[in-house]
C-alpha cells in the first residue's frame, strides 16, 4: 500500500535521476517515466483508492507536491542544458533558410455552371440576348400561357412540385403556384412584356435564351434529378420558320460540337409548339467512341395560342423555340456516365472536369 515515505522515496530517486542527465534524449526519457502519462507520478495518482480514508488527504497533498518539485526540477534542468538539449532533441527549423513556394489549387467554376456560360456565349453570337424569370411560378405562366388547359396531365401533382398554402388569400381563391418545370415561363413573360412595352402590341422582334434550374419529381438515377437545369431559346419575327429554326440548331451544335456534327428532326408533340420535333444530335465525342445520336430536347414553332395568350397576332408574327437539358449536354461533351456525379461535391471529380 503507497505510503506518504513512498512519495519521498520517488521524489529523491527521480531529483538524483534527474542530475545525472547530461543531453536531451536523456531529459526526454526522464520525463516520460516520471512525469509521462505512464510515469510514476501518475501511478502513484491511482494508488490513492488503497490509502485509508481519513489519510487521503494529507497523502494527495503530498503527492501534488512532489508533482510540482519534479516539474519544477525538469523546467530548470532543461534550462541549464540550454541549446545542447534542444539540438540533441533532434534536427530543428533553421529561422534563416529562405522559404519555399508552395503551390495551391486554383478554383473554377463548377461544371454546370460553365457550360451554361458556353452555352450562353455561342447563342449570343447568333444574336440571342439572355433573358431570366422567377423559379416560383404561378398556374398562368407555368401552365395556362403555354397552351395547357385545366385538366391536362401535364398538371398533374405527379410532375410538378406544387407549394402547400391556402387556396385563399384575402378572401379570393389563389391559383395554385408550383416550382417551375420548364424555363419556357420565361418566353411567356418576356413576351408579355414586350407587348406592354409597345402599348399593346408587339413592335420589333424576340430573340432571347433562358438559362435555369427547373424542378420535376424524378426519381433520382445516373440520367435523372428532381432539379435540373436547362436552356430555352425564343426567337419571334415575321415570316419565321421551320428553315430557320432548323438553320439555328444546326449552327448551334456545330459551333458547340465541332465541324462534323449533325442534327435530325423527329416529329413528337408539345402544347405550346406546333409542329413540335425531338432534335437529336450525331457526334463523335470522344475520338475512341463511334459516332452516334445523342437526344438534345425539344423543338418547335410556337403554337399560335400562345402567341395569343401572350398578346401578340399569329397573323402578323411566327416564331420558333427549343429546348435543352444542360446536364445532358455537359453529361454528353464531357462523356460524364452518371448525372449524380454532377451534384455529390467529390473533389477527385470536381478537379478532372
Amino acid at each position: 500500500m503507497p505510503q506518504p515515505l513512498s512519495l519521498d522515496q520517488l521524489e529523491q530517486t527521480a531529483l538524483a535521476t534527474l542530475s545525472a542527465v547530461g543531453d536531451g534524449p536523456g531529459l526526454e526519457a526522464w520525463r516520460i517515466e516520471f512525469l509521462g502519462s505512464k510515469g510514476k507520478i501518475k501511478a502513484a495518482m491511482g494508488g490513492i483508492k488503497d490509502v485509508p480514508g481519513p489519510e487521503k488527504p494529507a497523502f494527495g497533498a503530498r503527492l501534488n507536491a512532489v508533482s510540482k518539485v519534479l516539474e519544477e526540477a525538469f523546467a530548470a534542468r532543461q534550462l541549464a542544458l540550454g541549446s545542447s538539449a534542444v539540438r540533441d532533441a533532434g534536427p530543428q527549423l533553421d529561422l534563416t533558410e529562405p522559404g519555399s513556394v508552395v503551390s495551391h489549387a486554383t478554383g473554377r467554376g463548377h461544371i454546370i455552371s460553365r457550360v451554361r456560360e458556353e452555352l450562353v456565349e455561342v447563342f449570343a453570337r447568333m444574336g440571342f440576348a439572355v433573358a431570366e424569370g422567377p423559379e416560383l411560378e404561378d398556374d398562368e405562366h407555368n401552365f395556362i400561357k403555354l397552351n395547357i388547359p385545366p385538366g391536362h396531365p401535364a398538371r398533374e401533382a405527379t410532375d410538378n412540385f406544387y407549394i402547400d398554402e391556402p387556396a385563399v388569400a384575402g378572401g379570393k381563391a389563389r391559383a395554385p403556384r408550383m416550382l417551375r418545370s420548364q424555363t419556357s415561363t420565361v418566353q411567356a413573360r418576356v413576351m408579355q412584356a414586350r407587348v406592354a412595352e409597345g402599348g399593346g402590341q408587339l413592335r420589333e422582334p424576340i430573340k432571347i435564351v433562358s438559362p435555369g434550374r427547373v424542378y420535376r419529381p424524378d426519381t433520382v438515377d445516373a440520367t435523372h434529378s428532381f432539379m435540373f437545369h436547362q436552356i430555352e431559346g425564343l426567337c419571334i419575327d415575321r415570316g419565321a420558320s421551320m428553315v430557320d429554326l432548323k438553320a439555328t440548331l444546326l449552327h448551334f451544335a456545330r459551333a458547340y460540337f465541332g465541324s462534323e456534327a449533325e442534327i435530325r428532326l423527329r416529329p413528337t408533340f408539345f402544347p405550346f409548339t406546333e409542329p413540335s420535333a425531338e432534335l437529336d444530335l450525331k457526334v463523335r465525342l470522344r475520338p475512341d467512341q463511334p459516332v452516334r445520336w445523342m437526344e438534345l430536347g425539344g423543338c418547335g414553332m410556337v403554337h399560335p395560342n400562345v402567341l395569343t395568350s401572350c398578346g401578340i397576332d399569329p397573323q402578323q408574327w411566327q416564331g420558333y423555340a427549343f429546348g435543352f437539358g444542360i446536364e445532358r449536354l455537359a453529361m454528353g461533351k464531357y462523356a460524364i456516365p452518371d448525372i449524380r456525379m454532377l451534384y455529390a461535391n467529390d473533389l477527385r471529380f470536381l478537379q478532372q472536369s
